[in-house]
């Protein structure tokens, strides 16, 4: 170990007995059972949906709270108690009416706290000092700490009732309530991965990303609707109109206009001037609202075409990206009102493309440029927008390892015989698993330039979106344009890359793991595609080792979803339901219990020291060690400590 990284090390140990606490504390940690691990996909802007999963840690809290509580409380406490767990500011906003006796709300107050100390007491068994300290809210830590030790920690009973007895008073008492909640569900998931896909067709992507943003420990795999926002974020314009599309095709502006302060009006003036007399009947969104329906759709066909002529001017820009039969609009014959893809002529259900020039179809009209002008300076200049997409940034990256979990959002492209097909990034083609940090560096480059941003970094995100070898696609191409505006279903088709087969394969997966770093008993764990459960389609793919947690979480897919879980004893795979609105859920007193399947047990519990954490560990035990050695050796002078 170099001696100034010695040197930083001594900053935080700085005698012989500070490091070899830390060591022993350390080789302890490691023989504890690992923590565990949560990963959920493709939530889709379902906000309320993500937060009832977080909150019940995806179903495993209410075992504990069965285990420990059952046979003291009725059903309806039991009931209660749950959703004080789950759903605190409901359930206290609801007490708050019913509790106006200050003597009875601080006997219902020291009753839950106490129920909720008897749980965290259990939960911290297995958990360092220091872990469990960070995860205490600091604004209750005092309080905490008397609670934990209730009541054979000594303190006078006295000292615990003056202080709710003042909480009380003051109206502060539910927010220790509320803390302890959310103290017993950081305890119970050391970490939440989101494996990809966290906005569109749901309701508000700004609200899942505030969500996620006050868990203490989340990280984030991209997918393909990730870098859509993120590459509009940065000022791709064909990424920015993408995003217009979607949210109008799903009727979803709220999450644009309110969420993040996106001004539609220069689209909406556009689509007034350049549609005013269009029906555009193939563009009406998938949903009712407030808005004139056919302004609304009428503004989706204007980006939908703007979509397409900034798509066809990147693909013109990058031949590499062999994706020419996705630059369109160049391919139609305005004179009979079709269009020629693969050998076949089809005729267009809808040629009224007003803004279209034939001589040069990629082109802006006046109109559009300026209107891609105004859309762009709302996009890159919206400051919340900034905010959460630089956090998905930074707590993301193309695939990540967890224990012996590989994670990815949706593939590797491969070719029929399951070889990796090249993909050239900065100049080095990459195959297979080397796409995923030459990606990360593209991405995290062009967060770090910000406006400055490089434009080929910026066209990659839009090749990540829809690319055919794509690690976040996996399909040979997106056939937007053709549902829009040809009948023939069939050139709707989308074809999987042939990944989707090799993932049955147990040899093909368990080498993508090797590669992966996972020497053996590894597990593949994809989103991207939502399994047809009413179809027969499982989850677990038939090698045994890959499996597929795009369970249909967005309302818009079927309101279902999964979490997979790795803890000590095994795989888990929680399949979760469609449930109603968090103040109906406490008023009705249920809970929506996921149905749990055994992927894999473990032959023995999985400990801290098995994985990659416990690798991480062991680098740390090594250089303490040779810190000490440094002490001992006169080559670090000890310092006392403050």
């Amino acid at each position: 170990m170099s001696g100034w990284i010695q040197r930083a090390l001594a900053e935080r140990f700085p005698t012989i007995e500070s490091a070899v606490s830390e060591i022993a504390a350390l080789k302890a940690q490691l023989e504890l059972p690992k923590g565990v691990i949560h990963v959920i996909s493709d939530v889709h802007g379902e906000a309320k949906k993500l937060r009832h999963v977080i909150n019940n840690a995806s179903g495993r809290l209410r075992p504990l709270v069965a285990e420990l509580f059952e046979d003291q409380l009725g059903e309806a406490e039991f009931d209660e108690f749950l959703n004080v767990l789950y759903y605190p500011a409901e359930i206290l906003q609801l007490k708050d009416d019913a509790l106006s006796d200050d003597d009875e709300r601080f006997r219902w107050v020291l009753a839950t706290l106490t129920r909720q100390f008897d749980l965290i007491r259990i939960m911290v068994r297995e958990r360092r000092r220091k872990t469990v300290k960070l995860l205490a809210p600091k604004e209750h830590r005092e309080l905490f700490e008397v609670l934990l030790n209730y009541p054979a920690g000594g303190h006078d009973p006295v000292f615990l009732e003056v202080q709710l007895r003042e909480m009380v008073r003051r109206r502060l008492a539910f927010s220790a309530i509320r803390s302890a909640s959310r103290f017993i569900r950081n305890l119970t998931v050391e970490e939440t991965i989101v494996a990809g896909d966290l906005g569109d067709r749901g309701p508000r992507l700004d609200r899942v990303v505030d969500y996620l943003m006050r868990q203490p420990n989340v990280s984030l795999v991209w997918g393909n609707h990730d870098v859509s926002w993120m590459g509009a974020c940065l000022g791709n314009e064909a990424l920015i109109a993408l995003v217009l599309r979607i949210s109008l095709r799903y009727r979803r502006l709220y999450q644009l206009e309110e969420g993040y302060g996106l001004l539609t009006k220069a689209l909406e003036q556009l689509a007034e001037i350049a549609y005013a007399d269009d029906p555009a009947e193939h563009f009406l969104s998938k949903r009712e609202g407030e808005r004139d329906p056919r302004l609304i759709a009428r503004m989706h066909k204007a980006a939908a075409i703007l979509e397409f002529k900034l798509q066809g001017r990147m693909i013109e820009r990058h031949p590499e990206w062999e994706m020419n039969d996705r630059n369109l609009l160049p391919k139609i014959d305005f004179e009979n009102a079709s269009i020629e893809l693969d050998d076949t002529t089809y005729p267009l259900r809808d040629s009224y493309l007003p803004t279209v020039d034939p001589s040069d179809p990629n082109r802006l009209s006046p109109e559009e440029s300026q209107c891609m002008d105004r859309l762009k300076e709302s996009f890159t200049s919206s400051p919340r927008l900034w905010q959460h997409m630089k956090w998905v940034s930074d707590r993301g990256r193309m695939a990540v390892v967890r224990d012996r979990a590989v994670i990815f959002h949706a593939c590797l492209a491969v070719d029929e015989e399951g070889g990796y097909l090249p993909l050239e990034i900065d100049g080095n083609e990459c195959r297979g698993p080397q796409q995923f940090p030459a990606l990360n560096r593209v991405i995290k480059r062009a967060f770090r330039a910000g406006a400055q941003v490089d434009r080929d970094d910026l066209d990659w995100f839009y090749y990540l979106w829809a690319g055919p070898k794509s690690p976040l696609f996996g399909k040979d191409r997106m056939a937007t344009f053709e549902t829009y505006f040809i009948e023939d279903a069939a050139t709707h088709a989308e074809t999987k890359n042939a990944w989707f087969r090799w993932i049955h394969d147990f040899d093909f997966c368990d080498r993508i793991c090797r590669e992966m770093g996972v020497e053996e008993g590894g597990i593949v764990v994809n989103g991207h595609v939502p399994v047809k459960v009413e179809e027969g389609e499982s989850p677990l793919k038939r090698g045994g080792n890959a499996v597929t947690i795009d369970g249909a979480f967005s309302e818009a897919y079927g309101d279902r979803g999964y979490t997979f879980i790795l803890a000590p004893e095994g795989e888990v795979l929680a399949e979760h339901h469609a449930f109603p609105d968090p103040v109906a859920a406490v008023r009705e007193g249920g809970d929506l219990i996921p149905d749990m399947t055994l992927v894999r047990a473990y032959d023995r519990p999985r400990m801290v020291g098995d994985t990659e954490q416990g690798e991480g560990i062991r680098a740390q035990i090594r250089a303490l060690e040779e810190l000490v050695a440094a002490y001992q050796d006169g080559e670090i002078q000890e310092r006392s400590e403050a």
